[in-house]
């Protein structure tokens, strides 16, 4: 291998590696709602989604353990907006994953409550994204997704972009509510 062949392979892996460290915009947002939900003594929060009329977003609440967010459209928002006012947040996130309009559907399952990261860390569980029924795994193997280490770095981004939004939706309502 030559010097600067040398240096490019070198520069690659750097930036790579950078990629994967850097802070996902989603960490200290689900870092704070979990905070949030542990002094409000909450297991579940929902809210409309700011941006879509007809969408919502939901979350279940696994004490430092993990939160399970949901967004969707509801083809009869009027009746989940009453569930948010009475607070029966638990009830709207089961109809968001039981009865919301399917293609809608963005489901995240944050293990650790503390954002996506793109890199798994030895022995720790890994987060995973689905939408309209396509599933990512943020387990750092692309390969076994058929996907390209870009490929991969692309949908986590998106993946932490769409986290983001609904956690600061979620955060939006926890406030109005304390």
């Amino acid at each position: 291998m030559t010097r600067a062949a040398a240096v490019v392979a070198t520069l690659a892996l750097s930036l790579s590696t950078t990629a994967f460290a850097q802070d996902a915009k989603s960490g200290p947002l689900a870092r704070q709602l979990a905070a949030a939900l542990d002094g409000a003594k909450l297991d579940s929060i929902a809210a409309p989604d700011p941006s879509s009329p007809d969408t919502f977003v939901a979350a279940l609440y696994f004490t430092k353990m993990e939160l399970l967010v949901v967004s969707a459209k509801y083809t009869a928002p009027q009746l989940l907006l009453a569930k948010v006012e009475k607070k029966d947040y638990r009830d709207v996130y089961i109809d968001l994953n039981s009865a919301s309009v399917p293609e809608s559907k963005i489901f995240i399952e944050d293990l650790g409550a503390d954002g996506l990261k793109a890199k798994r860390e030895d022995n720790q569980p890994f987060d995973t994204f689905e939408q309209a029924g396509k599933r990512t795994v943020f387990d750092s193997d692309w390969k076994k997704q058929k996907l390209s280490e870009q490929d991969y770095m692309k949908a986590f981004s998106g993946a932490d972009d769409q986290y983001a939004k609904i956690l600061t939706a979620l955060l939006a309502q926890l406030k109005k509510t304390s």
